[in-house]
């Protein structure tokens, strides 16, 4: 096997790898980032034009991710003219503790507060609540698809390389450091890998003890609204009796006002995954019930992966000279910019530590 030495290679060159690459040229290095299908692909979790920048945590760990990564976005500065973050705001409200989240982003400086069933819903005629909700003006969109693009560029013009069509078959390690050996026989020696391969995390790193890593195709969908009423993003924690899962959205521009249920997916192989919608009778039925101002029958289903540890939580760490950042799907996109930074933070310095949930055992 042909092999060429590289400084990092960051395997898998979604939002994660090319946050982790852009943070390593910050800090002067020069990544080779090996994403395994051409530019703009659907096949994994990072396409689209929007995801939530949902700030609505009590936990500490991710309250910090959450700080780390809001100055991330900040530092990519506009792109077109306009920030990566739209922050038209979120509200949260069903099945949850609003008040105690409203005071872990109080406790941070974070804009929150309560707010009633009737004011929010005259706020925001679209959508139907029965209870306190909870609203913070910092949240609202990242702009997708405009940040995978100006990360790349960012890479590039600082030296570093994304190698599109670049499958990678294994990565392992020697004594010196790690190797990632490519499907056409050539490989790459690096001084330390990063594996952000999404659904593919588990088979390339068989030898490493990961949690169960559970691939799933989630289907939300774009649907119309019926008037040109400014929507907020939104959580909702709905009575499981009634729907599949925590139903979120945001609007997209041109798109409409997207609307998903959260792992609510068929579990599937990503290199066999069916691309066809489900779900979808029950999220009709729901916007039906709480968006009276969006079109239940204009739904546009969009397919995604998630790749989710059992209770939801990343998983950010180093065994040797790889390391490996997973388990993201459906909340971490808006953390990539922190998330990048705790990689590159493993990837340079052996004794980091990320915060302790998001640990590999022992």
């Amino acid at each position: 096997m042909t092999t060429d030495a590289v400084d990092v290679a960051v395997v898998g060159g979604g939002v994660m790898g090319l946050a982790t690459a852009w943070e390593l040229t910050r800090r002067g290095r020069r990544p080779v980032v090996l994403e395994r299908f051409a530019r703009g692909h659907h096949e994994g979790a990072s396409h689209g034009a929007t995801r939530n920048f949902n700030n609505a945590y009590s936990q500490d760990h991710y309250l910090d991710l959450l700080v780390r990564a809001r100055a991330g976005w900040e530092a990519l500065g506009d792109v077109d003219g306009a920030p990566l973050l739209r922050l038209h705001g979120l509200v949260t409200h069903g099945d949850v503790d609003v008040a105690a989240v409203r005071d872990a982003l109080s406790a941070r400086g974070i804009p929150a507060e309560l707010i009633s069933a009737a004011e929010a819903t005259r706020r925001w005629p679209g959508m139907r609540f029965d209870d306190d909700v909870l609203w913070s003006s910092d949240a609202g969109v990242v702009r997708a698809a405009d940040a995978l693009r100006e990360l790349e560029r960012r890479i590039l013009a600082a030296g570093g390389e994304v190698r599109w069509s670049t499958p990678v078959a294994h990565v392992g390690e020697t004594p010196d450091g790690g190797v990632v050996e490519l499907a056409d026989g050539s490989g790459l020696h690096a001084d330390t890998v990063v594996v952000t391969a999404g659904a593919w995390t588990q088979k390339l790193l068989s030898r490493i003890d990961l949690p169960t890593l559970t691939v799933t195709e989630e289907t939300p969908a774009h649907f119309a609204p019926r008037t040109d009423a400014a929507w907020p993003s939104f959580n909702h924690y709905t009575d499981p009796s009634a729907y599949p899962a925590t139903v979120y959205g945001m609007p997209t521009p041109g798109e409409g006002v997207k609307v998903g249920f959260h792992l609510a997916g068929d579990e599937v192989d990503p290199d066999a995954r069916p691309h066809i919608p489900t779900q979808q009778a029950a999220l009709a039925d729901y916007v039906r019930e709480w968006m009276p101002g969006l079109d239940p029958d204009s739904a546009v289903p969009i397919s995604c992966t998630y790749t989710s540890t059992a209770d939801g939580t990343f998983v950010l760490d180093r065994r040797g000279h790889v390391v490996v950042g997973a388990g993201f799907s459906g909340h971490g996109f808006k953390f990539a910019t922190g998330i990048g930074a705790v990689l590159a933070d493993l990837a340079l310095d052996p004794s980091a530590r990320a915060a302790s949930p998001f640990r590999l055992a022992l």
